[in-house]
């Protein structure tokens, strides 16, 4: 029997547990829905969600190698320690080490976006080069920097937090982190819902808008605005318009030659041709593999991104066991 890899991978809305292979296949996989929670609830969430993956798909017949675990916010991969998922939500915990007591299983962590990056490197566009920006746009707005071979991570494990970038837009909307138009308060799935809820004012729409707690469709914007709907092609526009100069900055910043892209946002591929139209050709003149999509399922590539976490740190133990032995 091939040796299997336990991914699970924690966004802002659902938990997803399966099982990947080496080769990037995925086995088998459960999603749970989330409501809001901090880091001492979330531990508990993923220990109840285990149970009932081991329970539902007999996991004990085929013992995985290692876990990864993908979460949002600050990760310092290396010692397994979850610092915070937001200024708001901060408390310190060993994700890592809990789930290796609980389970007798060696357990890995970091950043969602950053194990996506892992597998972007292992299973897709990743192993054709050594520089490239690796951006998720999905309820936020996140990016992979890989230079040279090597991925970018900073003094506090905070590097790729590119959401709180702002890029020149102008709505009127003041991020969580304290400053205004922020690009994830414009182009994220939030930001589409806060910007219509904001401009519904000034522009004649068909779009039905929700209750608050219930997010605006993405996908009736992008209709709508194919449609010319005054309101949903200025969202569109300004989300457009955004995210190109994010890529421009990202280009500047760390010259890649290659722009990768996934997320909710861009699955459909409407916003990223309004995108591309946006792209100042001087700019990406440089960026010879293009501003792509990922080739990896974008449906579950923060699973992929979990399997890849647990296959890294699996093989970084057998390489530190036989230096070791030397």
């Amino acid at each position: 029997m091939d040796t299997t890899y336990l991914g699970i991978v924690l966004s802002g809305s659902r938990l997803m547990i399966g099982e990947v292979n080496t080769a990037g296949d995925i086995l088998q996989h459960k999603a749970y829905k989330l409501s809001f929670f901090n880091q001492e609830s979330a531990l508990d969430i993923i220990h109840t969600s285990m149970e009932d993956y081991v329970r539902s798909a007999s996991l004990a017949e085929r013992k995985p190698a290692a876990i990864g675990v993908g979460l949002i916010g600050r990760v310092n991969a290396d010692e397994g320690m979850w610092y915070q998922i937001d200024s708001g939500r901060t408390h310190p915990i060993n994700v890592a080490r809990e789930i290796t007591n609980w389970y007798g299983i060696p357990c890995f962590t970091d950043n969602d976006v950053k194990s996506e990056t892992r597998a972007i490197m292992r299973w897709g566009l990743g192993q054709k080069t050594e520089n490239f920006v690796y951006l998720h746009t999905g309820t936020g707005i996140a990016a992979g920097l890989v230079i040279d071979g090597k991925p970018i991570r900073g003094s506090h494990f905070n590097a790729g937090e590119v959401g709180h970038l702002r890029v020149g837009v102008r709505v009127g909307l003041k991020c969580p982190c304290g400053r205004m138009d922020c690009i994830e308060t414009i182009a994220s799935s939030v930001g589409i819902d806060r910007q219509v809820r904001f401009l519904k004012r000034y522009y004649d729409t068909q779009l039905q808008i929700p209750q608050q707690g219930e997010r605006v469709s993405v996908d009736e914007v992008y209709r709508l605005c194919r449609e010319g709907d005054p309101l949903c092609t200025k969202v569109v526009d300004n989300a457009a318009e955004a995210m190109a100069s994010l890529i421009m900055n990202l280009v500047r910043v760390s010259d890649p030659d290659t722009v990768i892209l996934a997320g909710e946002m861009l699955s459909d591929g409407f916003l990223l041709e309004q995108i591309r139209q946006r792209l100042q050709p001087v700019t990406m003149r440089f960026v010879t593999g293009g501003v792509v999509l990922t080739q990896l399922d974008a449906q579950y590539i923060g699973l992929l991104g979990a399997g890849a976490l647990a296959i890294d740190g699996s093989e970084g133990m057998t390489t530190t066991a036989k230096a070791t032995k030397k």
